[in-house]
């Protein structure tokens, strides 16, 4: 009797890049973040200045997404071109929201499982808006010549839009895990 027998061989195949379909997610979110921020924004003041829900926006794709940190550092580059639609200090958002998404990228990578809860969305998420206020608010002081007093001001701001956008990005989170099918 002659053996036949032919060794069989699983391979996978390597994510490559950002698919269609993360693009789009990423434009949507980033555009809703954009809505968000012009429409809410004009409800919501925090001391006078209005949370950034483009890095709420980008956290989530982020997250969603699963980007490699260069993968990353192109949604944060574009919504830092997102927010320079919005009156402001121009051009600190390309570095804070780089820096941000950046962050959300490897920050994504560290377990944060405790028991049935999963707090990687708002860890991560409130995690990588202090990163970016932070840039942001460094951006003034040392790019723009801003008093070191800005930072001063800016701690509650920073804090209370980290605190806003950890708490939409941990709403958001799974209801569009579920729907997009998605094996975050």
């Amino acid at each position: 009797m002659e053996n036949n027998a032919v060794k069989r061989e699983l391979t996978v195949k390597a994510k490559k890049g950002l698919s269609v379909k993360d693009i789009i997610l990423v434009a949507v979110l980033l555009a809703a973040g954009a809505v968000l921020k012009f429409f809410v924004g004009q409800f919501v003041s925090i001391g006078g200045m209005k949370p950034n829900f483009i890095i709420a926006m980008y956290c989530l794709a982020v997250l969603l997404i699963k980007p490699k940190p260069y993968e990353a550092a192109v949604v944060g580059l574009l919504a830092g071109a997102v927010c320079q639609l919005f009156p402001g200090t121009p051009y600190l958002n390309f570095v804070s929201e780089l820096l941000g998404a950046l962050a959300m990228s490897l920050l994504i990578l560290i377990p944060m499982q405790v028991g049935k809860f999963n707090l990687r969305p708002t860890v991560c998420t409130f995690l990588s808006t202090l990163i970016s206020g932070t840039a942001f608010v460094v951006g003034l002081i040392f790019v723009l010549g801003a008093e070191a007093a800005t930072l001063i001001a800016y701690i509650p701001i920073v804090l209370g839009t980290a605190l806003i956008n950890c708490i939409i990005v941990s709403l958001l989170y799974i209801p569009l895990k579920a729907v997009l099918d998605l094996n975050a």
